[in-house]
């Protein structure tokens, strides 16, 4: 750690992380930086830069700073923070859905919301001043699924193409619906390789998830190349098929069936242009 006799106050403390590039501390670092500083001294502190805009608290004890070029909309992209925030917490996560897709160049415009995903235990949403970050949790966080991206702050993790296209299946609700969810997939599929198809998503996907995935590229998307190396990683996994409806929770009866992904076809999907 720095010698605190650098720095006059917090404030000007604060200045010097940001001069490292770092956009947001754990107010844990703050007190050891500060050690000779009453707690009460330390919350006055911290408050003046609330009151100034320079600083917001997005969890209990820990804040992220917020140079100038934010100010006007009070708060940070999930970009700067998300890696040095979730170490924080110790859990580990990936950027999902939308977000990922818009990473790997498949979405028709940013979104407003932000999905990660982590472990359990469950975490609240974190909503402040217009940025709304959502968490879904999952029994495992597949490390071999993740890529890295190179952001302003460091890096960050976001699913592969493949575990994306899965998650967009899965949570069609959080998204907008399975009309965003085909259109998406439909770009999002120039960045899939056939061998994404690989063991370690079938081992962290629900087979049910992928047969949905499946018919989507395959009768949705015409992407009968993917569609089939899907198909094929399926049948050397020896997972079973369900006969499971491609809309969860609507009625399922009286509707025509895809006899080769064992799904109903309970919706019609068009693709957005």
């Amino acid at each position: 750690m720095n010698d605190t006799k650098q720095h006059k106050n917090v404030e000007d403390w604060i200045s010097h992380l940001q001069g490292q590039g770092k956009y947001s501390f754990p107010l844990q670092l703050l007190r050891s930086e500060f050690k000779e500083q009453s707690d009460t001294a330390i919350k006055f502190a911290l408050k003046r830069l609330v009151d100034k805009e320079q600083i917001i608290s997005i969890h209990k004890g820990y804040y992220l700073i917020i140079p100038p070029q934010y100010r006007s909309k009070g708060t940070l992209p999930p970009t700067l923070f998300l890696e040095a925030f979730m170490k924080e917490l110790n859990r580990p996560y990936y950027l999902a859905l939308l977000n990922a897709a818009a990473f790997h160049g498949a979405s028709h415009q940013q979104p407003q919301e932000f999905f990660v995903v982590t472990s359990f235990p469950t975490m609240r949403p974190m909503q402040k001043k217009g940025l709304k970050v959502n968490f879904i949790s999952k029994k495992e966080v597949p490390v071999a699924l993740l890529d890295t991206r190179k952001t302003e702050a460091g890096y960050m993790k976001i699913s592969n193409p493949a575990l994306t296209a899965a998650d967009l299946i899965q949570y069609p609700k959080r998204v907008g619906g399975i009309n965003r969810v085909a259109t998406v997939l439909a770009e999002l599929a120039e960045c899939i390789k056939p061998e994404d198809f690989d063991e370690s998503l079938i081992q962290h996907v629900p087979v049910t998830v992928l047969q949905r995935l499946g018919y989507m590229l395959d009768k949705v998307c015409n992407n009968t190349q993917l569609a089939d190396a899907l198909y094929r990683a399926l049948q050397k996994s020896e997972a079973t098929f369900f006969r499971i409806p491609l809309k969860v929770s609507s009625n399922a009866r009286g509707f025509a069936f895809d006899d080769h992904w064992k799904v109903i076809i309970n919706t019609t999907v068009e693709i957005d242009e």
